[in-house]
């Protein structure tokens, strides 16, 4: 995601969003429009069943071959280039824009009147086209016409399955609206919070009457002259809110639709002030939305019923949100500057808004921002905490840095964790001239014949064969690419980046191939675009090489294989568990919602001037979440949050693996994907309260004047354990809502299970604890062994399982002090008999101290690790605990800061102090930088401490000694040793290890001297 030291995305508080491509940090960047191929481009003559291209009445897409605004690289000395400069971003509403669009817009109704046609639509950013209803002869007459690229028939009947109220079953006659609504009544009474980049007031997803001093609706909401907004909610509450005036927004703009209208903007305009960023063109000192983020999530959650809507000349028809009823409050706390990397989430502002949407009355929040990974020990955690604690249910998203483990975000148990899904599958067919067919996302409507095809690479204009192998800005030799579809990989740039490269040089067609496992993804791109997967990827640069210049391609619409592709399943992108924080005990992902290619509102400006977008990352997936806790309030207003996310969690579905099958992987899915069709009567309620909430902190290390409980024993519709020794029990406080007896059954690989045959609520209230005991048989040690608890009687229950078996359970960290001295180390061993305690260490920190302003960064010199190091620790502390300094560790070639080729390790999170472990770290160089992300009370700049550990890089110090060793063990019975050093010098901080055969991971011992 990240590829210069320099770059500073990693350190915002990120909104979780892939946009066409844009792993967005900060707030979502404007994503370029796509456009038509360039005129020059010839495809080959097709041959065969390719050649035969009909025509019949209907509506169709007319594609010009002038290039859009986002592809026009100048060439006309009328009008300046319109397409975006390297580095920078797509301005939509910039004077040469408007002049060359209005230039287009002038040959399309000169070309529409000669044909005698009406365009219903038209396109000049996207891509330069129109819509119109055409006769046969007309659809010829225009295929033949010099000026036209392309002619092709309106194809959106075929994506009829777009909707996610369709793929959650929420439409139709025995669809969750019908029954608990209807539609227009969803979320009635509810008023749901966002928390995001703002929102687009002229959208029609939030338009709505206008309020004043006089109470309207029969929840009487109104508005004084300065803004201040009341309204009386469905649960006796009274939401009490504020629509404050900035720039390009009055207080009228809030209407009985959207009730509050809050901005955070403090340290953005002091970050303006300072000289250290520029705000973007677009974006605005108000509630309005710059990037479109904002606009997004908020109406997945709660956006109007929208009929007609089109994009880029598709037909999307009816959309809505989830609770389409229930009241909007914005709160912005996100803001673009003209740098893509920088800009971000402020965590004063977020706290500020958590705060607000708190006193303002808010029933929902969503929170599509990224979080800790590794720690729930986070202001903003703590924060949603006290939400929660007000009866706020809060959904937030899990994160963007699939498929790989351990990477969920916001671990918090009073969270709604979630992923996302697939729930829609826009395919395109790629025909290689071999006869192989390969299916991928698209969402073009647009087809080629047999075309010439090159790898971009072969296309090369430049020197930098990695860069052009990513279609990077000016990569492509237009004399190579120019007539040809061209195959880029993913990754580095946006995805519609690449479609604009290909475009720019000629090309009329890309193939976009992930190296690896990832989503896919249909955009709207500046070229016909096809993105295959890492399996399909490759065949066509087998063909390639076997073809050679004779390489061929033709796009087909639709899926013209054998091959399904089953639905729905959890995007590549979404972050997995096992969760670092808490040990991995409490399972997170929650839940899973759709969020890959979702349909919603944007800001036009920077979203191509497209009013409705398709945008795909897990910040769409949360909203979806939180808009179905509305519905579930709105019919069940005394319902707790832990209610919601209880009855959402025990009646979801598994997702799909690629193979078709119901997928067991809790740590991609959560409990699975949300059914509101089942959810409103879920059977029994299992929820957690402050008290658990506040040990579980205690326990995580952040003192709350409540006693520490163990992260297992929150009261969670999961069960999970990071470390099981053998046998582990989890106990679960159900409350019913409704009478009967319910069967229980256990499926976990591996491992046995004792527990009741069945559990029985006599009248709806009833509390029962479900107790059930799990013994290891043959799971692999170190792995996870996942799978359910079912209840099946009036209702159908479901609570994921995850459990890691291992040789002992021992802590991960232990601490002592002094030259000479000693501490007690806990383990719970598995087996009866006799551990083994291996040590390695001390080794001394070396240390160093230093200083960083605020916005700035300091990399440090090289580090050389050798050979055999078990452990490295690179440890920061900022003298200055209200300050927030983040640490990025860089591997390197050499020790040249210029051969840094990729990250080591990082840790980012809102606090003063930061540290990055690596076990048994490669030999080589390495570098650490420290960012200044934010001063603190003490101002700018920063001061730092910094101790570097390298385990096993020499002689172990301080005679480390492990007594009793061996350690007698029983199995399951918690037993100590005791660790000792001596020798140790003063002033000083060491390192060492605690190992144990067959255990997950050391324990890692710290000694301070000072």
């Amino acid at each position: 995601m990240h590829t210069t030291a320099a770059s500073r995305s990693a350190r915002q508080r990120s909104i979780g969003l892939i946009s066409a491509g844009l792993l967005a940090a900060g707030v979502a960047a404007s994503v370029p429009a796509a456009s038509a191929a360039d005129e020059t481009a010839t495809p080959q003559a097709p041959s065969g069943a390719d050649a035969l291209t009909s025509h019949d009445a209907g509506r169709y897409v007319v594609v010009l071959r002038e290039p859009a605004a986002a592809a026009y690289a100048g060439g006309d000395r009328r009008f300046a280039a319109t397409r975006a400069a390297e580095g920078g971003q797509f301005r939509a509403d910039s004077a040469k824009v408007r002049a060359y669009t209005a230039h287009l817009e002038r040959e399309q109704e000169a070309l529409a009147e000669e044909a005698g046609v009406e365009p219903v639509l038209s396109n000049t950013i996207a891509s330069n086209s129109f819509v119109a209803d055409l006769s046969a002869e007309q659809a010829l007459e225009l295929a033949g016409d010099r000026r036209v690229l392309l002619v092709e028939k309106n194809v959106a009947r075929e994506l009829d399955t777009w909707n996610t109220g369709d793929a959650l079953g929420m439409t139709g006659k025995k669809g969750a609206w019908k029954q608990e609504g209807p539609r227009g009544k969803a979320g009635d009474g509810v008023v749901a919070g966002v928390i995001d980049s703002g929102y687009w007031p002229e959208s029609a997803s939030f338009s709505g009457n206008a309020i004043g001093e006089e109470p309207r609706t029969k929840w009487d909401i109104s508005m004084d002259a300065e803004g201040n907004t009341r309204m009386e909610k469905l649960d006796g509450g009274v939401f009490t809110g504020a629509c404050e005036a900035g720039e390009e927004f009055e207080v009228t703009l809030c209407n009985d639709k959207v009730i509050g209208a809050r901005y955070y903007s403090d340290s953005f305009e002091a970050q303006i002030a300072s000289g250290a960023i520029e705000m973007a063109e677009d974006e605005f000192l108000s509630a309005r939305d710059g990037g479109g983020h904002g606009s997004h999530t908020a109406s997945t959650t709660a956006g109007n019923i929208v009929r007609g809507v089109e994009v880029e000349g598709r037909e999307f028809g009816k959309l809505s949100g989830m609770a389409p009823a229930a009241k909007i409050a914005v709160y912005k706390v996100c803001w673009e500057d003209t740098d893509p990397n920088t800009g971000g989430c402020y965590t004063d502002a977020i706290l500020g808004a958590i705060d607000d949407a708190v006193a303002d009355g808010v029933d929902v929040l969503n929170f599509s921002i990224s979080g800790a990974t590794d720690t729930v020990v986070d202001s903003v955690e703590v924060a949603f905490e006290g939400a929660a604690e007000a009866g706020v249910f809060v959904a937030a998203s899990a994160g963007n840095s699939g498929p790989d483990a351990s990477t969920v975000a916001h671990n918090s148990p009073w969270l709604t964790t979630v992923a996302s899904t697939t729930h829609v599958n826009f395919e395109n067919t790629v025909k290689l001239g071999d006869g192989t067919k390969l299916v991928g996302a698209s969402i073009s409507g647009t087809r080629l014949p047999q075309t010439p095809m090159i790898d971009s690479v072969s296309a090369a204009g430049t020197d930098d064969l990695a860069d052009a192998a990513l279609c990077g800005p000016e990569t492509l030799d237009p004399a190579l690419a120019e007539g040809k579809i061209v195959v880029c990989d993913r990754g580095a740039y946006a995805r519609v980046d690449k479609s604009a490269e290909v475009a720019r040089a000629g090309g009329v067609g890309m193939i976009m191939v992930n190296p690896s496992e990832n989503s896919l993804d249909a955009d709207f791109h500046s070229v016909p675009t096809i993105h295959l997967d890492e399996v399909d990827g490759p065949k066509v640069y087998d063909y390639l090489d076997e073809a050679g210049e004779d390489a061929t391609a033709a796009f087909l619409l639709g899926n013209k294989t054998d091959k399904v592709t089953p639905l729905p399943q959890v995007s590549g992108f979404s972050s997995r568990g096992p969760a670092v924080a808490n040990e991995s005990d409490i399972l997170k992902p929650d839940i899973a919602a759709p969020g890959s290619s979702v349909l919603a509102a944007v800001s036009p400006p920077t979203n191509a001037g497209r009013d409705y977008d398709l945008y795909s990352g897990t910040s769409m997936a949360a909203p979806h979440v939180a808009g179905l806790g509305a519905f579930l309030m709105g019919t069940y207003p005394t319902w707790s949050p832990q209610d919601v996310q209880s009855a959402m969690m025990t009646t979801a579905n598994r997702t799909r693996t690629a193979e078709g099958k119901g997928s067991d992987d809790a740590h991609a899915q959560g409990a699975g994907i949300v059914n509101p069709k089942k959810f409103f009567d879920p059977g029994w309620h299992i929820g957690s309260n402050a008290r658990e909430w506040r040990g579980f902190l205690t326990g995580q290390g952040l003192p709350t004047g409540v006693p520490a409980i163990p992260a297992t024993e929150v009261n969670l519709p999961s069960m999970a354990q990071g470390q099981v020794a053998g046998t582990t029990s989890f106990t679960r406080t159900m409350v019913s809502t409704m009478a009967g007896t319910w069967k229980v059954k256990v499926r976990v690989p591996g491992f046995e299970a004792s527990v009741p045959a069945t559990v029985t609520a006599k009248r709806k209230g009833d509390i029962e604890d479900l107790t059930i005991e799990f013994t290891r048989t043959d799971a692999p040690l170190g792995e996870f062994a996942q799978g359910v608890v079912t209840l099946k009687g009036p209702t159908k229950m479901r609570l994921p399982v995850a459990l890691r078996p291992v040789s002992v359970k021992a802590p991960l960290a232990v601490e002592g002090t002094g030259t000479d001295g000693s501490t007690t180390v806990e383990i719970t061993p598995s087996t009866t008999g006799e551990l083994a305690i291996g040590t390695a260490g001390l080794a001394k920190g070396i240390s160093a101290d230093g200083s960083v302003d605020e916005g700035g960064a300091v990399l440090s010199e090289c580090i050389e690790i050798p050979e055999g190091v078990d452990f490295a620790r690179f440890d920061l502390d900022a003298t200055d605990d209200s300050s927030d300094l983040d640490l990025y560790v860089y591997a390197a070639a050499s020790c040249d800061p210029s051969t840094i080729y990729a990250y080591a390790g990082q840790s980012a999170t809102g606090s003063a102090d930061e540290r990055v472990d690596i076990t048994a770290p490669e030999a080589g160089a390495y570098y650490f930088e420290v960012d200044g992300y934010a001063a603190g009370s003490e101002g700018s700049p920063i001061a730092y401490d910094f101790d570097t550990f390298l385990v096993g890089a020499g002689a172990d110090l301080g005679d480390l000694t492990a007594d009793p060793n061996p350690v007698p063990t029983q199995s399951q019975q918690p037993t100590t040793f005791d660790v000792s050093w001596s020798g140790l010098e003063e002033g000083a901080e060491y390192l060492g290890l605690l190992t144990y055969d067959g255990a997950l991971a050391p324990t890692v011992l710290s000694v301070s001297t000072e």
